[in-house]
């Protein structure tokens, strides 16, 4: 059998160096920057993640019957952690076996912290209604975000954890 690439013949040129062809000696390694990885927040919104699953009751703002959906593993995840959490969904009824509500307004208890999952025109108009609620810190998920809302959020005196930060991902992590 014939190799794929012969080998090149005695006193050819390669092409490749080595570092004995070089004048200078080889540099020393450097360490590489430790690199962030899209859910390895900053530090400040690290802090607010803390103070947000510190303590519930939580609401997830766009649950879902669907199993499959975003809004419903959110839901579950919550409920895996043992965490007391409310869905909130436009047409009320049973989720999960909980009771959804149909506003952030209509909640059976206050709710300080509040996950979005909803497209980001809707999202805005969940902000409005979780400052009349008088929710501090909502957790935009990715996708639910928009400039706009997250300004609005924040005029508000709201804390906001936005920009790719998932539940999904840390409430687990953090958990362990």
């Amino acid at each position: 059998a014939r190799p794929c690439h012969p080998a090149p013949k005695r006193g050819a040129q390669t092409g490749r160096r080595s570092f004995k062809d070089d004048d200078d000696p080889a540099p020393s390694p450097q360490p590489m920057p430790r690199r962030r990885c899209r859910y390895d927040p900053p530090p400040l919104l690290n802090d607010l993640i803390d103070r947000f699953l510190a303590s519930g009751p939580y609401a997830v703002v766009g649950a879902s019957r669907d199993r499959a959906k975003f809004g419903n593993r959110v839901l579950r995840c919550y409920m895996e952690q043992n965490e007391v959490v409310h869905p909130v969904h436009p047409a009320g009824g049973t989720i999960e076996n909980l009771d959804a509500a149909e506003s952030l307004l209509t909640l059976p208890e206050h709710v300080a912290h509040v996950s979005v999952v909803t497209p980001p025109a809707v999202t805005e108009a969940v902000v409005e209604e979780a400052g009349r609620a008088g929710v501090e810190i909502l957790w935009m998920q990715p996708g639910a975000e928009s400039e706009a809302a997250v300004a609005r959020a924040e005029a508000l005196g709201m804390g906001v954890i936005h920009g790719g930060p998932c539940l999904l991902i840390d409430l687990p992590r953090l958990r362990r």
